[in-house]
């Protein structure tokens, strides 16, 4: 029985990446769960109590194995540039995977202030990762330069969802331009070291 509980759980998380995938948040339904694995509505609600609930499992499950990705990719650069441009890269590469739907839906509104919070810990840690690349650049406040730098992945994540006029490659190289030269383009940065106004 206890194995029949766990291939069930499995099956409805599987078909919620899908429907993630498909059509987004909104189309992370019990009714849409319950077509996609052959169950009663009433018995999707056995497994989780909410769409929050789902989310929540969702990235308890998929954000470890998307964040190591993303920290391996950091681990092969040799350079303190290098390693915050593989981990805006890493991210937006993963933009298409399953696993990524999960985390995105931290924006979603109907998402208890639980599910939001756990998920906002969830990426927490992997800022963390970029935080000793920005160190290492000179940033007197790193941890601060590093939340913001994840702000600029994910506005970029939402315009390559969007479907942005802009080729998805466009969109990731003006992302790694951002985090690096600020609003300087790349050609016409001028120096090596952290930006301007973290030089003291």
């Amino acid at each position: 029985m206890a194995e029949h509980r766990t291939m069930q759980r499995r099956a409805l998380l599987d078909a919620a990446r899908v429907l993630l995938t498909e059509g987004g948040t909104e189309a992370l339904t019990f009714p849409a769960l319950a077509e996609r694995t052959g169950l009663a509505r009433s018995s999707v609600y056995e497994y989780f109590r909410s769409r929050a609930a789902v989310v929540e499992e969702l990235c308890a499950v998929d954000f470890p194995v998307w964040a190591a990705e993303v920290e391996a990719a950091m681990e092969i650069a040799d350079t303190p540039e290098a390693k915050i441009e593989a981990y805006v890269r890493a991210q937006l590469t993963l933009v298409g995977d399953r696993r990524h739907r999960a985390v995105v839906a931290i924006s979603a509104g109907e998402l208890d202030a639980g599910a939001r919070e756990k998920i906002r810990a969830a990426h927490g840690g992997l800022i963390i990762m970029v935080v000793a690349a920005l160190s290492a650049l000179g940033h007197t406040e790193p941890r601060l330069t590093a939340m913001m730098l994840q702000g600029v992945v994910d506005a970029a994540v939402r315009r390559v969802e969007l479907g942005a006029a802009e080729h998805p490659e466009r969109i990731v190289d003006a992302a790694v331009v951002m985090v690096l030269h600020g609003v300087t383009p790349a050609g016409r940065a001028g120096h090596n070291g952290p930006p301007i106004a973290d030089r003291g």
